[in-house]
């Protein structure tokens, strides 16, 4: 008897009616416990808990909720609200109580109208306590109302005790909760309790519920902690707070009345604000008492409302400077806040509710804060224009941040300037460069250098003047890039620790005429090194090439030939007349020659007076008697841009002082 092949979609994967498979009940949580809580520790699952007291606290029933830390790892939270009904529902004729901790989507926060348990609380799926059930080893639940107990257990998620109800006996509490949860450790990457996280949450949950007390009880080390705070949330943010804030705390709250058009009843928020110069800002959001670690349009909108009332600020007084444009982030760069928003039917991103996603949270937010803090800076004008400077400060260096230059690469490392004429020899110690001014002279030194150690880097005209050029800007200048490159040192601070490996040259030498205009060359590198180049002048790598001013053709002498002597400046030039005098010379016999540049030496005189190792003068660059601090001040003084009065003053002391070259 012949068989029927198999078809090919038979038995490729066995895929068939029968491979679907559905979850029930709280399987879910267990096959994927990541999309539903953080699996790192169990905070998060004891945190549903949590809520669900904070959540009574905030609808005004209960003013007490304590945690304990048992000795046998479990977690107990206790509240006196008006504790969950045990009662059986009318659809599903199974008790509540079982219904919340065993059904997914099951929960007493999806009625947000005028008549529902919570007009505003942080649950809203109907998950939270589910998953801690469904995570958990054991879980106990005991509920106080109507002048009964209730109380059942349950195991992974499934009932292991039924429901059991007695009446309440004389001196036992009359409501409230009690919930005690085993996590099992097998969902998580550590079953430990992270304690700072913890004392965290608990703390912030007492600050937004002025007037609940909240206790933190360790079995193990029999610690005992309580936050019971009486009002706002400026103390809990100064307490928080990392650095001085520049303006006093801007603190308060708005919240919708019953005839608002836009938002229901109750929402609104309440936030302190504190703007420092430095330190790390601190910046905690929650809605209706659920934090919030990745924010939100909550915070979108206290942000919006802090930008447009600064920005109003800003105008209205003409504060701001020309070509500087204003952002948001600029007014919130410096800012640290606690937020506490509420929101009648929050979106969250994910059951774990790190995120506010409801799209009227910004207009909500904003829609207090703006005229809230436009006010308050017209009431405190000095105030208003400190923050303005602050804001303006963050936009100038978001501006100089976004005109970052970077060194030009090629193939990952930064390629050497085309003009750059480069030694042969790659022992940095003996090798030397040179920054002659010019091209003309550096033709010449090119001619006239040493090939094997001596290389040469042309500068076109004057090097800009880098006193106060951010360190960012400073390759948009092509001299400057090219020295850096050629030097193979990055630009850095004096107390920053360069790498110097990449040092190409034992000498970095200026090289420019002996005129005054070769002076200014001279101070604007010097400028540049000292500023930008500490490390450089530290080291002793820098060098100033002094060539000469004067050349004397003097004629023999007795059994003395004819010779060429060079005069660095005046002084030298007298020194050498006078000695020719000595020597017999008749007067004006001789004839001077004055260089105008680098430019009018051959390649033969620039080595003979300038780059010859044996005849030629070189000046190391050193702070000498001064130090850092006084040379920055004396160099501030002649190149800051806003010094001329002190240069006015510093000519006029020392006018006597100084030879005029015309």
């Amino acid at each position: 008897m012949a068989t029927s092949p198999k078809t090919s979609s038979d038995s490729a994967s066995g895929y068939s009616e029968g491979s679907i498979r559905v979850l029930k009940g709280l399987e879910p949580v267990k096959q994927r416990p990541g999309m539903y809580t953080r699996t790192d520790n169990p905070l998060h699952v004891i945190q549903e808990v949590l809520d669900n007291a904070a959540d009574e606290a905030l609808a005004g029933y209960g003013k007490k909720i304590k945690v304990t830390l048992h000795a046998d790892n479990s977690v107990s939270i206790e509240d006196d609200g008006r504790g969950i009904p045990f009662g059986l529902h009318p659809e599903e004729k199974a008790p509540v109580i079982e219904l919340v901790y065993t059904r997914l989507h099951a929960g007493g926060k999806f009625d947000k109208g005028s008549g529902g348990a919570y007009s505003f609380s942080g649950g809203l799926h109907g998950v939270g306590v589910s998953v801690t059930n469904a995570l958990s080893k054991r879980l106990e639940v005991s509920t106080h109302r109507e002048g009964s107990i209730a109380r059942l257990a349950f195991s992974g998620g499934d009932v292991i005790e039924a429901l059991q109800i007695r009446k309440l006996e004389a001196g036992e509490r009359k409501q409230g909760t009690t919930v005690r949860a085993w996590p099992d450790a097998k969902y998580f990457e550590t079953a430990a309790l992270p304690m700072g996280e913890l004392t965290h949450l608990l703390r912030s949950k007492a600050v937004l519920m002025p007037g609940v007390s909240v206790t933190l009880t360790v079995e193990k080390t029999k610690d005992t902690q309580q936050w019971l705070y009486k009002g706002g949330l400026s103390d809990y943010l100064m307490q928080t707070l990392n650095g001085d804030p520049v303006i006093p705390l801007f603190e308060g709250s708005g919240h919708a009345d019953k005839n608002a058009d836009n938002f229901a009843e109750g929402e609104g928020a309440d936030w302190c604000v504190a703007f420092t110069e430095d330190g790390q800002p601190v910046r905690e959001s929650y809605v209706n008492l659920i934090p919030t670690s990745a924010g939100g349009t909550h915070e979108s909108g206290l942000r919006d409302g802090l930008f447009t009332a600064v920005k109003g600020f800003i105008e209205l007084h003409s504060l701001l400077p020309k070509g500087v444009k204003l952002l948001p982030e600029d007014v919130f760069a410096r800012a640290s806040y606690v937020l506490s928003a509420k929101v009648l039917d929050p979106q969250f991103q994910g059951q774990i509710k790190e995120r506010l996603n409801s799209r009227d949270a910004v207009r909500l937010v904003s829609s207090f804060v703006r005229p809230a803090l436009e006010l308050w800076l017209n009431q405190h004008v000095d105030y208003g224009k400190r923050l303005a400077e602050l804001a303006i400060k963050a936009a100038q260096t978001r501006q100089r941040a976004g005109q970052k230059v970077e060194k030009r690469k090629g193939s990952g490392v930064a390629v050497l300037p085309g003009k750059l004429t480069d030694c042969e020899s790659k022992d940095i110690s003996h090798n030397e460069v040179f920054l002659v001014e010019g091209d003309s002279a550096g033709g010449s030194a090119k001619m006239g250098r040493d090939k094997e150690s001596q290389a040469i880097l042309p500068l076109r005209g004057k090097v800009l003047n880098t006193w106060e050029v951010e360190r960012d800007r400073l390759f948009a200048n092509t001299e400057i890039h090219d020295i850096s490159v050629a030097v193979g040192v990055d630009p850095h601070g004096p107390s920053d620790t360069p790498d110097m490996s990449g040092l190409r040259y034992g000498k970095i030498c200026i090289l420019s005429d002996a005129d005054v205009d070769g002076s200014h060359i001279q101070v604007l590198l010097l400028t540049l090194f000292f500023r930008h180049f500490p490390k450089l002048i530290e080291t002793g790598h820098v060098y100033v090439a002094k060539p000469p001013l004067f050349r004397v053709d003097a004629p023999a002498r007795g059994k003395k030939p004819a010779s060429k002597v060079y005069a660095l400046d005046e002084g030298e030039l007298t020194a050498t007349l006078d000695k020719l005098r000595k020597d017999g010379v008749r007067e004006g016999a001789w004839s001077i020659s004055r260089f105008k540049g680098l430019g009018e030496m051959s390649a033969e005189q620039l080595w003979e007076t300038t780059l010859n190792p044996d005849t030629r003068r070189l000046m190391k660059v050193q702070l000498g008697r001064f130090d850092f601090t006084s040379t920055q001040g004396e160099i501030t003084k002649l190149m800051g841009k806003g010094e001329a009065a002190a240069r006015r003053e510093l000519m006029e002391l020392r006018a006597d002082d100084v030879d005029i070259d015309v």
